[in-house]
């Protein structure tokens, strides 16, 4: 548990590092880093519900904002799950894309790295506790931008290819993800179509 906490950190100050550490574990010990998502990711929920439901939040110069406690618990839940699927299909993508760029890889090395290349946008989450808009949008701009800086850097790294292919693999993962992420934005508005809204305190 100590290296879960720890990990973070080090893919924000030192990623080579974390990153070579990465490409020298075997299958058998990268299993146990799949708890490295399924553990952060729960801090995103945890601030985005406190932040929703207690401080809330204002539009323009509106009054405070804030959910019902039972409807941001429902939105954070199917936050958490669709960050862990997400990611799964991630790492799954990275893995199945490996013998086009002749990367040595396996389902579970996959899915450590979308699970790592995931921090910077973990630890932003943690704004959530107080959400005030311009400085949520800034810190997640950052931090995406950090995440795809740590998929280009550990993708050869990791994969034990030549910075040049990786940048080619690195490449299509991100068009991967930005699938996930039009697909994501797709159900949320099937969902609210069908009426599956936020419902705010009066």
């Amino acid at each position: 548990m100590s290296a879960i906490i720890s990990n973070p950190f080090g893919f924000l100050f030192t990623p080579r590092k974390q990153w070579q550490k990465v490409s020298e574990l075997s299958d058998s010990s990268l299993a146990s880093k799949l708890l490295y998502p399924i553990v952060l990711a729960a801090g995103p929920c945890i601030a985005w519900y406190y932040g929703a439901s207690r401080i809330g939040w204002t539009v323009g110069d509106g009054e405070i904002v804030r959910l019902t406690d039972q409807s941001a618990l429902q939105i954070v839940i199917a936050f958490y799950f669709a960050m862990l699927v997400s990611l799964a299909i991630i790492g799954y993508s990275i893995n199945w894309m490996s013998e086009t760029y002749g990367a040595n890889s396996s389902v579970m090395k996959g899915m450590v790295v979308a699970g790592y290349t995931a921090t910077p946008l973990f630890i932003a989450g943690l704004v959530g506790f107080y959400p005030v808009f311009w400085v949520d949008l800034a810190l997640g701009i950052a931090a995406l931008g950090w995440a795809v800086y740590l998929l280009y850097l550990g993708i050869p790294l990791v994969m034990g290819i030549p910075e040049d292919r990786g940048f080619l693999y690195a490449s299509a993962v991100v068009a991967i993800c930005m699938v996930i992420f039009m697909a994501l934005m797709g159900c949320v508005v099937i969902l609210w179509d069908m009426g599956i809204t936020p419902v705010f305190t009066d």
